[in-house]
């Protein structure tokens, strides 16, 4: 009780002292006491305090009348709606790359890309390719960076692509140096698929596996063969591996890359549709060749179709005493074969290009010859132990000698005699042409007689030539022969071309000296006195009145002459390249001569005369040793390097005092 009494005698004194502190001016003076009670934390004397006068009233929010009409809410409906748009054209797009890239082995994608890379070179050529480019330079930067672009494009797609680019490259001749030496580099190897894709094209063939199909077996089990699960080769289409079978045989296994047949429709519908564009835009009579281009394509990536073709050369060879002896078809075993497997007999031979193995020196003994020559069977040493990787084929390099520096000791000369005779023999006597002879194709063995075996492979890409069109080409070589002007418009009139003398020379690969000559110096007046880059521009009128006038008539143009040419463009390399050791124009001019009296489609009266005037032609052709020989001891005194050099030097000329173009040219450059 006694502490309830002193807590409301505080609260009472607080109370008045509160009471008292405060008066109705405005200053505020604390009480500074020195009571029992303290105050710790005294008010400042500049604190003031205001006393509420108004009358106290309850807060009542404004009416809606008087805050106006409520904005809409933002709802972003462009934003969402685009958004919207992009993320369903992202998952459309994301959703078609997938089925692509899974389904079409990114064949969709190449055939955009190849579009789009076609349309900005279009462009390119069609602003810039003048005097004074517009986006700056020179036309060479224009061809250079070009020829950059395409090259990427074809190596990035490969497949087809690659074939195509070769085919550029073979005919890179009258393209600008840019392009030459960007496709001087077609001719590496491609790149080779892995083992799952070969196994999954054999399964899906075959209904089998490799070691079912092939009889081999990857554990060493007894009784059965072996296989190299890494390819020896690899091109653009295919790949080779080598297998040796449970009877001792040695097969090459040709197995076609798994996306070629997915992506080689939509590759050849691309390759129509630029052509289409650009026989429009630059208007060139180009279109109506591109049917057959692809046909041709197209067979190349049936391997039954090669494998006929094979079959049908090898039968062509065995029945002409001239080459029975000379070349090799290596044999196709049709049960281990389909559309996209081929398997053929395994060769052991030198590549053309090894021009220092063919001719050195023989060690591998008397009367004996290379590895397989003379279809004499290979020796079947033992293996190493088969794993299913590593390289399982035996080396037959002993002929070679301790050194490994000994070669076939064959002669260049007869090595490309015995080339010349059988493409000549295709071309005029056959009408079956093996377009793709370069020296990859192309094997030579040494017989035991110490001559030469050619043995010729991958004829996928063949032409077949009608009995008119062959007596009109062989007719069409000789009227070249004999500058017998009165034929070759003949001739040329009814393929549908208006240019005789640019034809002849397209096809002899040499300035055709039997024309008239006005062109010449038509041309050669005009271009007078021109600056470099008004030379440069005159070049694409040139080539392109050039084209007009060769398919002038486009109905009437043989289609099998765009491969026939290749064929002679190869040949013709292959000779360079070894140097020069045979007048490749007169064996090529003989055979077509000769052909006329050996061809069978002829009547017994028409190869009598067709004898006779054979005859006479051997006599006119001593013109052309005179100017072989004449070259040959030019070449041995160090003064030239051959023949083919010559009228490669003669081609440079012309097209440099003619169009201005600088031929820049090595056939197999890289």
């Amino acid at each position: 009780m006694v502490a309830g009494i002193c807590l409301r005698s505080f609260a009472s004194q607080c109370r008045n002292q509160s009471t008292r502190s405060f008066s109705s001016s405005s200053n505020l003076v604390p009480l500074r006491r020195k009571a029992q009670y303290p105050i710790s934390n005294p008010l400042p004397v500049t604190t003031r305090r205001s006393v509420q006068t108004q009358q106290y009233a309850a807060f009542a929010p404004p009416s809606p009348e008087s805050l106006g009409k409520a904005a809409p809410p933002k709802q972003y409906k462009r934003t969402i709606k685009w958004g919207r748009r992009f993320l369903i054209l992202g998952a459309v797009a994301g959703t078609l790359y997938l089925i692509d890239t899974r389904l079409y082995a990114a064949s969709i994608t190449r055939s955009l890309r190849t579009f789009g890379l076609g349309i900005l070179v279009a462009i390119d050529y069609k602003l810039n390719f003048r005097p004074k480019p517009l986006t700056g330079g020179t036309i060479t930067d224009l061809h250079r960076r070009n020829a950059e672009r395409m090259f990427n494009l074809l190596h990035q797609n490969g497949g087809l692509y690659l074939k195509i680019g070769q085919a550029i490259a073979m005919q890179s001749a009258v393209l600008p140096p840019e392009f030459q030496k960007m496709f001087a580099r077609m001719f590496d190897d491609a790149p080779q698929n892995d083992w799952n894709d070969v196994e999954r094209v054999i399964r899906e063939d075959f209904g089998r596996s490799p070691e079912e199909v092939f009889g081999v077996s990857f554990t060493n089990e007894p009784g059965f063969g072996v296989m190299e699960k890494k390819a020896r080769a690899s091109a653009s289409v295919a790949q080779v591996h080598w297998a040796r079978l449970s009877d001792g045989r040695e097969v090459a296994i040709k197995v076609q890359k798994r996306e070629i047949a997915s992506q080689v429709g939509w590759d050849l519908w691309a390759f129509r549709v630029v052509m289409k564009v650009y026989t429009k835009w630059f208007d060139l009579p180009l279109y109506s060749l591109v049917p057959y281009i692809t046909e041709r394509l197209m067979l190349e990536t049936d391997f039954v179709n090669e494998a006929n073709n094979s079959e049908k050369m090898a039968e062509l060879v065995r029945g002409e005493p001239r080459l029975r002896d000379r070349v090799y078809i290596p044999k196709v075993y049709r049960e281990l074969s389909s559309k996209r497997i081929m398997t053929a007999e395994w060769i052991e031979g030198v590549r053309l290009w090894d021009k220092e193995t063919l001719q050195g020196t023989w060690l591998g003994g008397y009367a004996k010859g290379s590895p397989g020559a003379n279809a004499s069977p290979l020796s079947a040493p033992s293996i190493p132990p088969n794993n299913g990787t590593g390289n399982l084929k035996p080396d037959r390099d002993q002929w070679k000698g301790k050194n490994g520096k000994g070669g076939l000791g064959l002669s260049l000369k007869e090595v490309m005699t015995t080339m010349v005779d059988l493409f000549s023999a295709q071309m005029f006597l056959w009408g079956l042409v093996h377009c793709d002879p370069h020296p990859g194709n192309i094997f030579i063995r040494r017989k035991p007689n110490g001559h030469t075996e050619l043995v010729l492979i991958d004829h996928g890409l063949y032409v077949s030539m009608t009995p008119k069109f062959r007596h009109q080409y062989c007719q069409f070589w000789k009227a070249i022969m004999t500058f017998d002007n009165d034929t070759l418009k003949t001739i040329t009139s009814a393929w549908g071309v208006k240019a005789p003398d640019l034809f002849a020379s397209a096809t002899l690969m040499k300035p055709y000296d039997g024309g008239d000559g006005s062109t010449k110096s038509r041309i050669t007046t005009e271009l007078k006195g021109k600056t470099q880059a008004e030379r440069h521009y005159e070049v694409q009128e040139r080539m392109r009145q050039g084209i007009r006038e060769i398919l002038s008539e486009e109905d009437n143009f043989p289609r099998e002459l765009l491969f026939i040419g290749r064929n002679m463009r190869i040949v013709q390399g292959n000779n360079q390249f070894l140097g020069s050791p045979v007048n490749r124009i007169k064996m090529t001019g003989s055979w077509a001569s000769r052909s006329l009296v050996d061809s069978k489609d002829l009547s017994f009266g028409e190869r009598v005369v067709n004898g006779w005037k054979h005859l006479i032609f051997r006599f006119v052709l001593f013109g052309s040793d005179i100017v072989f020989y004449t070259s040959k001891v030019r070449q041995i005194l160090g003064f030239g390097g051959g023949m083919e050099d010559d009228i490669e030097k003669q081609m440079r000329f012309l097209a440099k005092d003619q169009f201005g173009v600088e031929l820049q040219h090595s056939v197999f450059e890289g």
